[in-house]
């Protein structure tokens, strides 16, 4: 069935008529303050009638009208949203950066790469002790302990290879906001010593660091051919947070970047 059938249905269903839905779209759009959300009735027919296609207020006048989820009206035509993060995590980007996790519906499921609490007896997330290597879709039910909407995430560049191999190019990283400084702490491994996200004046770096005085020593993993950064703090440097969880690809996505991508930032 076509989107404006599909609208035309719902429509009569609630047994109002288009001169109905103009009149109730004109409150909504009186009460934004906004004549885009006002649906006439000369334009909800040629809708209904495949001829138009509707524009976001309104669209999202149709979801008050006919008490659908407007989520589910983009749905008709075509447009899903839970396939951003899908589509984030595809794009081939060179730089680190922040990121964020939409969750639209929580009845449906997404697509995102994360860290499984082991608490969840996944087999797959059992055998790997830190880090799990998962793609596919996810129920949302199972990632509200993430608190995502209150939550930092960070994109690792495919160009950036500071973290290298504990973070590939490509990860996506949780970051806990509440830690801004270095902590002095002790650690047995690599993989115990905190990471933190930071930004820079030019961008993002996520790394190990120390702070010499008013100097904080990024300092990458040994095997990543990267040397130590130098940035005066908080100046020049602020560190956003430490991060917690990663989800990553086992296999290197870095070879899908070509030579001339852009490169990591350098101290000035």
């Amino acid at each position: 069935m076509k989107p404006g059938e599909r609208l035309k249905g719902l429509r009569h269903r609630l047994g109002i008529t288009t001169r109905e839905v103009e009149e109730y779209s004109r409150q909504i759009g009186d009460a934004e303050h906004n004549e885009d959300y006002t649906v006439s009735n000369a334009w909800l027919s040629a809708v209904e009638n495949g001829e138009s296609t509707p524009s976001i207020y309104k669209l999202y006048s149709l979801s008050v009208i006919y008490g659908i989820k407007f989520t589910d009206l983009l749905l008709h035509y075509g447009v899903d949203l839970e396939r951003i993060s899908k589509h984030r995590a595809e794009l081939p980007l060179a730089h680190t950066r922040l990121t964020e996790l939409a969750v639209y519906d929580n009845e449906r499921r997404i697509v995102f790469p994360m860290r499984l609490d082991p608490g969840f007896k996944l087999t797959l997330t059992n055998l790997l002790p830190r880090m799990v290597e998962s793609w596919g879709e996810v129920p949302i039910a199972l990632i509200q302990h993430l608190n995502i909407s209150n939550s930092l995430y960070g994109y690792i560049g495919l160009a950036d290879r500071t973290m290298y191999p504990i973070l590939r190019p490509g990860s996506f990283v949780r970051i806990d906001d509440k830690y801004t400084t270095v902590q002095e702490i002790s650690w047995r491994t690599d993989y115990d010593r905190p990471i933190y996200f930071i930004e820079i004046r030019n961008g993002y770096i996520c790394s190990w660091c120390e702070l010499q005085g008013k100097q904080l020593l990024l300092i990458p993993h040994p095997q990543s051919g990267y040397k130590v950064r130098q940035y005066a703090f908080p100046n020049e440097a602020e560190i956003l947070g430490r991060v917690t969880a990663v989800a990553m690809t086992i296999v290197d996505p870095v070879s899908s970047v070509s030579d001339d991508s852009p490169k990591l930032p350098t101290p000035s």
